[in-house]
């Protein structure tokens, strides 16, 4: 495709030569949009995060890989290496953030708007394998006591290892070596697994339906089981224990005492 833009452009009539090319005779740049901000040393370029970043202005994360239209501005020099900021604007607010290169340590480093997430860890504590750096490498190179040393000592290291290394590929050859059984047993709790999500879902939807609800139902736990069982609702009547008295001397009879308790007296025959 390059080798045909030169061909597909549109020369007008009045086309000059000598102004030196059809972007200066029309007044125009050749990367368009991107150099609207050229006078001000900026140019618009295409940024994608190099780590996982939390926005200020939002607080939403922002993963690593997203890219942005990110306004490049040199800000400095690390010896005879140039030091570039980017500016890029958050697309789930309206805040701003920058980032500049860090040639010192090969990283990038946060100016303002964002926090970095932390994913970093030292990778010789996790028995990871480290390139050399430029000083071992030079003493490897210039100094043949210190390489002896060094290939003693990754010897050393290799058979401390050894056995370690040998149980992880026992292991690895007795669960692997029939790669289609271990993939079936594999299948088959991913199904077995599924019937029961399907079933438990079914009875918390019939549950809802039934108590006309439009709630989400957490997982029964063996306390919320036994404490159910505890309660009891039973029906109990209402009785009514009145002892009534004999007549006393004053007069009173039994069918006024009645009255006064609130209780109907019995008909005369």
């Amino acid at each position: 495709m390059g080798e045909r833009k030169g061909t597909n452009k549109y020369y007008p009539p009045d086309y000059d030569p000598s102004v030196g090319g059809l972007n200066k005779f029309l007044g125009t740049h050749a990367l368009r949009e991107r150099a609207r901000k050229l006078h001000m040393g900026i140019m618009i370029i295409r940024f994608e995060l190099p780590y996982n970043i939390w926005c200020e202005g939002c607080n939403n994360h922002i993963g690593m890989g997203v890219r942005y239209n990110a306004e490049k501005k040199k800000v400095g020099m690390y010896y005879s290496t140039p030091v570039y900021q980017f500016r890029m604007k958050c697309h789930l607010c309206d805040s701003h953030f920058e980032i500049k290169t860090d040639p010192g340590n090969l990283d990038y480093v946060i100016v303002s708007g964002a926090r970095r997430q932390e994913n970093r860890w030292n990778p010789l504590e996790n028995e990871q394998i480290v390139p050399e750096t430029k000083e071992v490498s030079r003493k490897l190179f210039d100094d043949p006591m210190y390489k002896l040393e060094h290939g003693t000592n990754d010897m050393s290291s290799s058979k401390s290892k050894a056995s370690h290394l040998n149980k992880l590929l026992d292991r690895q050859e007795s669960v692997w070596k029939n790669d289609f059984d271990a993939n079936r047993v594999l299948r088959d709790s991913f199904r077995k697994k599924k019937k029961q999500l399907k079933a438990l879902q079914d009875k918390d939807n019939a549950l809802l339906s039934k108590s006309s609800l439009s709630l989400k139902l957490v997982p029964e736990h063996k306390n919320d089981i036994r404490l159910a069982s505890l309660y009891k609702y039973q029906h109990v009547k209402p009785k009514l224990n009145v002892k009534l008295k004999a007549p006393s001397s004053s007069g009173v009879s039994r069918d006024q005492k009645s009255m006064s308790l609130g209780i109907k007296p019995p008909p005369k025959s």
